[in-house]
């Protein structure tokens, strides 16, 4: 297992905000959300995806459907488009660049970029476009597509980058075969590794090796205990009944 030597302490010194820390009337993903967690002391963490015009919007899924309530893929609108949305809170879909530019360089931020295929150039360029004004913020980019994290090892080597798994619905050896091959296409500073999975071999070489483990998405008090014990910093959200 080749591995980055790459540790910031930012990158496991305080819990991240699953989506910011939404519920209670504010939106996941929301700047509502966000400046919840800041005001919380946590880091952030937060989902992004391009217009059709390659700006960088952060938001979780594919279509527009869940949050917004039109069946419209987000990669199929223009940045206009998406600036005039709204989630349910009320606010606007935030562009990454206008996160960033609200954190400050101040607040940890890790970026998960969503990837559908091997085509991921345009949102890597993207996201990379709006990092490009922040070299020295405590942000990294991560992904459960390997292509991603890859484009920045060649594109953006100094950009801090993780690798998101999960063994979830996959065989025990189907599972082990594409982490090892993502890992090897990825060449990642830091895995994420589903909460339910833990502890894997994957898990546990890494952290040996030096390779920093995040945990998502934890939200008991049982997977607090777990993830203290097989991982480096958890990635969370509150329960609610």
């Amino acid at each position: 297992m080749a591995l980055s030597s790459r540790r910031p302490d930012w990158l496991t010194d305080r819990p991240f905000a699953h989506r910011g820390l939404h519920g209670g009337g504010r939106s996941e993903n929301g700047m509502a959300a966000f400046d919840a967690a800041i005001a919380a002391g946590l880091g952030i963490e937060c989902d992004v995806r391009a217009s059709r015009d390659g700006v960088a919007f952060v938001f979780h899924d594919a279509a527009l459907a869940r949050m917004v309530g039109r069946p419209d893929r987000v990669a199929m609108l223009d940045a206009a488009t998406l600036d005039a949305a709204r989630l349910p809170d009320g606010g606007a879909i935030p562009r990454l660049s206008a996160l960033l530019a609200h954190c400050n360089g101040q607040v940890p931020l890790l970026v998960e970029i969503k990837a559908d295929d091997r085509h991921v150039a345009p949102v890597c360029a993207a996201v990379a476009r709006d990092l490009d004004p922040w070299p020295d913020a405590p942000v990294a980019v991560m992904s459960f597509n390997p292509y991603a994290v890859r484009w920045f090892a060649r594109q953006r080597p100094r950009q801090l980058r993780g690798l998101v798994v999960t063994q979830q619905g996959k065989g025990r050896w189907r599972g082990a075969i594409e982490r090892a091959l993502a890992l090897w296409r990825a060449k990642p500073d830091f895995v994420a590794c589903d909460i339910r999975d833990l502890p894997t071999r994957f898990s546990t070489r890494a952290r040996a090796a030096g390779l920093p483990v995040l945990s998502w998405t934890v939200r008991s008090q049982d997977e607090r205990a777990r993830a203290a014990a097989h991982a480096d910093q958890i990635i969370f959200e509150v329960a609610r009944g």
